[in-house]
């Protein structure tokens, strides 16, 4: 049974095809089961094993802007904690905001700043969730370590940084991004914060890496596309594939697997 769960967004979509003895299963074949719309996120779940690790992938994701219940982004991440899943690691797409990150480069998430206006727990408090979550670790100590070990070994550039979720789907304006940067925040995007409060509520620990598509709005003075963020994110396909495929690896094992 899969202990480790893998979110392949932005720059992890390569990584369903290094899944060995897939089981694959179209979101829209699950009853219930929020569909992404954005391009760039199939839609699919796979279990199998990467490098011989039981894994659950969940090939894209739905986004806030897509619309519904804020519930619905963490969805999956609640199913996933349901079949046995005690660790996450999610990918993005994030623009960079710290001056010293480029285009291509990899980001590891040390803390984030919830700036989408909503929470994925509000409403009635569900079963075995507490109503106020510890949200001190959110991005586990223990997990980032192997992170930055497993970069260290590939020679993969991995910054680590606050990311500053954003509600989308429209860019950030660049005072918005002087905004952010005076907050503390090295990363924007649109993403991972929703599921990954979700996950802290179910008791599953957290580790994410953004893949820097860009710099954000203001800071070169160029406009900003998505048609950018899709083509950057595929350079970082394989050094963040790799990436992710060793750390699970490591995650396998003693204190992270039940040894």
């Amino acid at each position: 049974m899969p202990r480790t769960g893998i979110t392949m967004g932005s720059g992890l979509s390569g990584l369903a095809a290094r899944i060995e003895n897939p089981i694959q299963i179209a979101y829209s074949d699950l009853e219930g089961w929020p569909v992404p719309t954005v391009r760039g996120h199939s839609g699919h779940v796979v279990a199998g094993e990467l490098g011989g690790v039981p894994v659950m992938g969940f090939s894209g994701r739905v986004h806030l802007y897509e619309g519904g219940d804020p519930p619905r982004v963490g969805f999956y991440v609640r199913v996933a904690g349901m079949t046995g899943v005690s660790t996450l690691v999610i990918s993005n797409a994030a623009g960079a905001i710290n001056d010293g990150f480029a285009p291509g480069e990899l980001m590891l998430l040390r803390d984030h700043i919830n700036l989408t206006g909503t929470n994925p727990l509000a409403g009635p408090a569900r079963p075995r969730e507490p109503r106020f979550p510890d949200m001190t670790a959110a991005y586990d100590q223990d997990l980032r370590d192997v992170f930055r070990e497993c970069a260290a070994e590939l020679g993969t550039t991995l910054h680590e940084g606050v990311y500053a979720a954003v509600h989308g789907p429209s860019y950030e304006t660049p005072a918005e991004i002087r905004m952010l940067r005076t907050l503390g925040a090295d990363a924007v995007g649109m993403s991972t914060v929703p599921e990954v409060i979700v996950a802290r509520a179910t008791g599953i620990r957290c580790a994410a890496v953004s893949c820097l598509t860009n710099h954000a709005a203001g800071i070169t003075g160029e406009p900003l596309s998505h048609q950018e963020v899709i083509q950057v994110g595929r350079q970082c396909e394989v050094a963040l594939g790799d990436l992710v495929a060793l750390a699970v690896g490591r995650l396998s094992e003693p204190p992270f697997y039940g040894g």
